[in-house]
């Protein structure tokens, strides 16, 4: 293990450096590995191949302080000083416009156009009634014997403040007015990819262009192996958390992108049966499709907003979407262990 010095000293839990003695012989580069906890209340990993330990240091920064700067801005729980963010747009439903960074203008276009083609399956105006069933779960997982579910007629009667049509983005201005004074905005099932996707492209034009990140699981890969020209091998999770196999499947992926949804991610019990946070809009319930959904395709965001609504499609449906857009595949796993593939997914299993 080596421990760096410099700024990022401060900020990585743990760098590793892996060099062979004929890698270290043959060629320029080498493969260095870091990993920090606290953005997007998550573990994010960075691999990759640069010339020396300072080069690596340098891409690492870049993506630990852009990631910081969205994680500040899309944040809907805290406030940080001179910043408006998702949080303040929501402290100001129904009194006035706020003034935000262009890149939360730009996540609230992304997530209208995510929105128009999922037909409402991924909805970033849903926080009225997520923040509910987080609320719920919250109090659940600290208190056990006490969890219970939210009532239905509260559900509903916040799912009458979701319109994402009340989300008034004024590009010209830049400012974001949520029209109805009780809703709230949620980005949870988009910035974490949308995010990673930027910081990806920023630290790729700097130089970057060997390697991986997986911010909580979303993960984007840049170019190929600079060792070996292979591409990256990256893990689907096993939503079985109980079976010895840790990995369904192992894919081979060159500049793309690889989210997960599933029911194992965040959940508690009520009455010994498990509650996910995955929300259908159309039940105002955890989806019950399947236990998890993997999005493949080159848009980190896009991959990040189709796991969400996919999952909360029956198959036939998620099936159409995924095969209208391309570069896009996907795996849907039930319950039961069964499995069903896009057309073009098995291509990308690693034999």
């Amino acid at each position: 293990m080596i421990i760096l010095s410099r700024k990022i000293l401060t900020i990585l839990v743990m760098i590793i450096l892996i060099c062979s003695l004929s890698a270290c012989n043959n060629t320029k580069k080498v493969r260095f590995e870091a990993t920090f906890l606290e953005l997007f209340d998550t573990v994010t990993t960075i691999v990759g191949y640069t010339k020396d330990q300072d080069e690596f240091s340098e891409y690492a920064q870049i993506i630990y302080d852009k990631l910081g700067e969205y994680h500040k801005l899309y944040d809907i729980y805290n406030d940080y000083e001179g910043i408006n963010n998702i949080k303040t747009i929501n402290d100001n439903a129904g009194i006035a416009p706020v003034k935000v960074d262009q890149r939360i203008i730009d996540l609230l276009l992304f997530s209208r156009e995510a929105y128009q083609l999922t037909e409402g399956k991924v909805n970033v105006a849903y926080g009225a009634v997520l923040s509910i069933w987080h609320d719920y779960r919250t109090e659940g997982i600290d208190d056990p014997v006490n969890a219970k579910l939210p009532p239905m007629d509260v559900l509903k009667e916040k799912a009458k403040h979701t319109d994402f049509n009340k989300v008034m983005i004024n590009e010209e201005e830049s400012t974001v007015y949520l029209e109805d004074p009780k809703m709230k905005l949620d980005v949870g099932a988009i910035a974490k990819g949308y995010a990673t996707e930027k910081v990806a492209y920023i630290v790729y034009e700097s130089g970057f262009t060997s390697g991986s990140l997986s911010v909580g699981g979303n993960v984007r890969t840049l170019g190929a192996k600079a060792d070996s020209k292979e591409d990256w091998k990256v893990g689907i999770q096993n939503p079985d958390t109980e079976s010895d196999e840790t990995n369904l499947y192992i894919l081979n992926l060159k500049n793309m992108s690889l989210v997960t949804s599933g029911v194992y991610e965040r959940f508690y019990v009520v009455e010994d049966k498990q509650y996910h946070h995955i929300i259908d809009p159309k039940t105002l319930m955890p989806a019950n499709y399947y236990a998890s959904v993997s999005i493949l395709t080159k848009d980190g965001g896009l991959a990040d907003a189709l796991s969400t609504a996919v999952f909360n499609m029956p198959f036939e449906q998620g099936l159409a979407l995924v095969e209208s857009l391309s570069d896009t595949e996907a795996l849907w796993v039930y319950s039961n262990g069964d499995e069903k593939f896009s057309s073009g997914f098995e291509s990308y299993i690693n034999k």
